[in-house]
């Protein structure tokens, strides 16, 4: 119904023109246009005539039904309104039939929208307004900061389509993604979105449109946190087919041409040749100009100089002779006949020197052998040779795998060149590095901003027969290679590795002119078989070529253990039980005696070197408070260990395995030139006990998720929202694989704990944990070192309290020596009986309570118990005080009592003394009778006869004290030996 209203507007407005416009001209067929109103329900349309101006001539045609709505045109074709039928495009023109294409980026094109934003969740101030896609010509070219810049465009179609374009994606420091919206914005899957970085050129990428609205998306976002520049993600040659119809064929742009009528594309120009926009056929260059494929002009050909060429050698000759060959770069874009320009100062062009002169034949690579035609062939299997012949491996020996290359007579077979440019260009060019004898150089390019890229490929690695086939051996393969840079620029030299040559990650670079030296990488996956050079002499684009002068050279290139290498040397190893010949490793914790093949045992607590199995200098003793796992391949630690306190006094025990697992923590934020937060993240696995994971770091940027696994890592991480990630992870390394000790000394094994950033006011020593990893850079020539410093801290009951020292807020000071410090209740001693103390109550109601506390400040953790209470009998004061009264009163009772008695026996004892003695003198000389005075036996029984009138005790003593005789002696009754008492006096 909208369809017929739309046409009775029309009609409408039709015959008001008639009616107000009488005086008007009548339109010529150039003063109108016709278009198709809406579509109906019955998918019918009527073609109506549009004036280009309004009110300008009168007599339209008149509206006629239309084609229906699902009608098309083939590619090459276009409708032709007028007729309704499809027509050829003319020469120099193109159509895609139902499509749309863009292929000319010199501005933005209609219907695209471009903006950028900022994906970080965590920072609000950063703008990135300015960050958009920038049309460069021939192609149109994302954002390389770290905002998100996003390109759009939408498109309705009549009926089910597809979009097709190229892109270049070299940088796999940068998101890029592609999706389509419908009208309910559902978006594609997220799997597909994601596009897969290029590996050579261009990489074409289609996709199906259903029909209806779609808004197409293409979307980056960089997370390039290092010094080196970001390169772009370039888009071109962008088509939609499904669009309602087209009525028109495009002109071809310059630098390319279509011929023959009906062309669904136009064809680049060739080398050397030019067109203009909407040209059919392309126009040579003049002889003194030329002009690179796809160019819309000439250019005046420069001076040709010693930049322009290059040499190489042929195959040797069945004389073993090779011919040095110079030769001109392709394409040649110099003159040999013009006069000499600002960057030729000798005033004439140089010419190409002459080819032809016969060198001898470098020698083959290890493991190869000369053939009969004076080439290199591979030694079989079993075999070895040192460039010469092949030899069979004595008996009891196993040949050394591997490649080495240090002639270079001709590219090897699993060696390859090509360039690698930056910026667009359609150049045959595709050899970077030439073989020279002894070395291998870059050759010059078409730009000084190109790769120079080398390759190696190896389709794996193979363990050899005496080594033991186990995970926990981190040497699977070694690569090494010696290289040298010269440049006057600021030229960059890559090293990278992965799976293949489009995923390799970067391993490490070279900025700048370098002397001759080497440099190893370890392999440690099995899938890392694809190995990458790069050389660039300059991130600066030119089109002018300045530094072509400036080269690297590889000297030698070796790798170890690969499947289907060749072998240079034999060496010796066990052999088995079984047969005379085939080597067997020898058993854990054994080590080879050179030279033998026997095997022997190391010493107790000891690993074997991955590197080195053969002598005695293979076995290298653990650290402290470690000891060997049980393949005998690495050093462990239980987490538990005994340490001397400070001073030589008691023993400590630790036990840390409650921070045993993985801990994560982080660094300070920090922030890129356009205030992009990131943080450098840690993965800490403290002990390495067998059976406990390891700390691993990935980088979920690149479609290969690398992925670094040892005690300790670090990795980059962004806090975003791109890809559905909290987190985006890049750049991860080991700096800990190898547990060294661990002891409370402040250096170990050539390792230093950075102490001072660390300063403590307890008595108790820290117990430092040291690391080492195998990974060598070129700053860090020895490898990456790590201490973990454990401190015990009762008010930390946390298990990640990790700081980095104040002075080095990323962990480390140098990039090599990184340093941690690790605060937790769980890193004190284990608590034993010194650390408690007893405290016993008063006795009260005869209970006595014992209790036991801690000793305070207390710094111990787990180990002995706290004792419980203890609840005792007891007697009280007051009891005891009684007691000691009742004991004291009988106690001077019995004491008076004892005093009386011999206070009375020493009375009668002086009174028969004293009778004794007056009766003595009486009688001169006479004795007195032995019965009348002396103390008869039982004689104290019988003085109780004196005390027969029954007085009592009081009365007698007061007798005592009165009856005394005049002589002053008291009166005693005695009892004579007749027995008669009587009384004296």
């Amino acid at each position: 119904m909208k369809a017929s209203h739309s046409f009775l507007h029309l009609l409408w407005l039709f015959f008001f023109q008639i009616y107000a416009s009488s005086d008007l001209p009548i339109c010529k067929e150039s003063d109108y246009h016709f278009e198709y109103t809406d579509c109906d329900v019955l998918g019918s349309r009527w073609r109506v005539a549009v004036p280009n101006k309004p009110d300008t001539c009168t007599g339209l045609p008149d509206p006629v039904k239309g084609t229906q709505c699902t009608f098309s045109c083939s590619e090459g074709e276009f409708l032709d309104m007028r007729s309704q039928e499809c027509q050829k495009c003319s020469g120099g023109t193109y159509s895609l039939g139902t499509g749309v294409a863009f292929d000319e980026w010199d501005s933005m094109p209609a219907g695209f929208i471009s903006h950028g934003m900022n994906m970080n969740i965590a920072d609000i101030y950063t703008n990135c307004s300015n960050s958009t896609w920038i049309p460069k010509g021939d192609y149109i070219a994302s954002n390389i900061d770290e905002c998100t810049s996003t390109l759009s465009y939408a498109v309705s179609l009549k009926k089910a389509g597809t979009v097709s374009f190229e892109y270049f994606y070299p940088d796999n420091t940068i998101f890029f993604e592609f999706y389509v919206q419908n009208d309910q914005c559902e978006s594609t899957d997220s799997e597909g979105r994601w596009m897969r970085t290029s590996e050579k050129d261009w990489t074409p990428h289609n996709l199906k449109l259903n029909r209806g609205n779609n808004v197409l998306y293409w979307r980056t976002t960089s997370f390039a946190l290092v010094g080196s520049a970001v390169k772009p993600v370039l888009l071109r040659n962008i088509a939609i087919s499904g669009v309602a119809y087209t009525s028109e064929c495009f002109h071809c742009k310059p630098g390319t041409y279509s011929a023959k009528p009906g062309s669904a594309h136009c064809t680049p120009c060739p080398a050397d040749s030019y067109s203009n926009k909407g040209a059919t056929v392309c126009q040579q260059c003049e002889v003194d100009k030329y002009a690179e494929a796809g160019s819309g002009s000439c250019k005046r050909r420069p001076a040709c100089t010693t930049s322009d060429y290059f040499y190489t050698h042929t195959p040797c000759d069945s004389k073993g002779q090779t011919q040095l060959m110079y030769k001109w770069i392709e394409p040649k874009i110099c003159s040999e006949i013009v006069e000499g320009t600002v960057h030729n100062s000798t005033g004439g062009a140089v010419k190409l020197p002459a080819s032809g002169q016969m060198e001898t034949c470098p020698p083959c690579n290890p493991g190869f052998s000369v053939t009969n035609t004076s080439g290199c062939e591979p030694c079989p299997h079993g075999s070895y040779s040192n460039g010469t012949a092949c030899a069979e491996c004595p008996v009891g020996t196993e040949p050394v795998v591997g490649f080495e290359y240090k002639w270079w007579n001709k590219m090897p077979d699993n060696m390859r060149s090509s360039v690698y440019s930056r910026e667009y260009s359609d150049s045959a060019r595709s050899t970077g590095w030439e073989v020279a004898g002894e070395y291998i150089y870059t050759t010059q390019g078409d730009l000084d901003s190109d790769y120079m890229m080398l390759s190696l490929t190896v389709p794996g690695y193979r363990l050899p027969h005496s080594v033991a086939k186990d995970d926990e051996r981190s040497e699977l393969s070694r690569i090494s290679f010696v290289f040298e840079t010269q440049c006057t620029a600021d030229c960059t030299l890559y090293f990278m590795a992965g799976y293949s040559e489009r995923t390799n990650d970067m391993v490490e670079h070279w900025s700048g002119s370098t002397r001759k030296q080497s440099y190893s990488y370890l392999v440690k996956s099995n899938s890392t078989v694809s190995f990458t050079w790069g050389f660039q002499r300059t991130q600066a684009y030119s089109e002018v070529r300045q530094y072509s002068s400036d080269f690297a050279k590889m000297y030698t290139v070796q790798i170890t253990n690969v499947v289907g290498g060749v072998a240079s040397q034999c060496r010796h190893c066990a052999l088995g039980s079984g047969s005379a010949s085939e080597c067997v490793p020898c058993p854990p914790a054994h080590y080879m005696v050179n030279g033998t093949g026997v095997c022997k045992s190391c010493p107790p607590n000891t690993f074997i070197r991955a590197d080195q199995t053969v002598g005695e200098a293979a076995c290298i003793h653990c650290g402290p408070n470690t000891h060997s796992n049980k393949a005998h391949s690495a050093c462990v630690s239980d987490c538990r260990l005994d340490l001397q306190s400070t001073g030589g006094g008691e023993v400590l025990q630790y036990d840390f395995t409650p921070l045993a697992n993985i801990t994560s923590f982080q660094s300070s934020p920090r922030f890129t030139s356009k205030g992009l937060r990131y943080f450098h993240q840690f993965r800490v696995g403290l002990c390495g006990e067998e059976g406990r994971e390891v700390a691993v770091c990935v980088d979920n940027v690149t479609e290969s998720r690398k992925e670094v696994r040892g005690y300790a890592c670090q990795s980059t991480v962004v806090p975003s929202e791109v890809r559905g990630q909290s987190v985006v992870s890049s750049q991860p390394f080991t700096i800990g694989d190898t547990l060294i000790g661990v002891t409370s000394d402040t250096s170990l094994d050539s390792i230093a704990s950075l102490e001072s950033s660390f300063i403590t006011k307890s008595n108790l020593p820290d117990v430092i944990f040291y690391y080492r990893s195998s990974e060598t850079t070129q700053a860090c020539k020895k490898g990456r070192t790590t201490t973990i410093r454990l401190r015990c801290d009762p008010t930390v009951a946390g298990k990640d309290q990790i700081t980095l020292p104040s002075k080095c807020s990323e962990g480390t000071c140098d990039g090599c020596s990184f340093h941690f410090l690790w605060r937790s209740l769980y890193a004190c001693p284990l608590c034993t009986e010194s650390h408690y103390r007893e405290i016993v109550s008063a006795c009260i109601q005869g209970i006595q309570r014992t209790t036991y506390v801690w000793q305070q400040p207390l710094q111990c953790t787990g180990g002995v118990s706290l004792p419980a209470q203890t609840v005792s009998a007891c007697v009280t004061l007051d009891f005891w005080l009684k007691v000691g009264v009742s004991t004291g009163t009988v106690a001077a009772i019995l004491l008076i009592s004892i005093s009386c008695y011999f206070w009375k026996r020493t009375r009668k004892l002086e009174y028969k003394y004293s009778k004794l003695m007056m009766t003595a003198g009486d009688k001169e000389c006479e004795l007195p009778a032995a019965d009348s005075c002396a103390i008869m036996e039982g004689e104290d029984a019988e003085d109780d006869l004196i005390y027969l009138t029954k007085k009592s005790f009081f009365t007698k003593i007061k007798s005592f004290s009165r009856e005394r005789s005049s002589d002053g002696f008291d009166s005693v009754p005695l009892k004579s030996s007749s027995g008669l008492e009587m009384e004296m006096s």
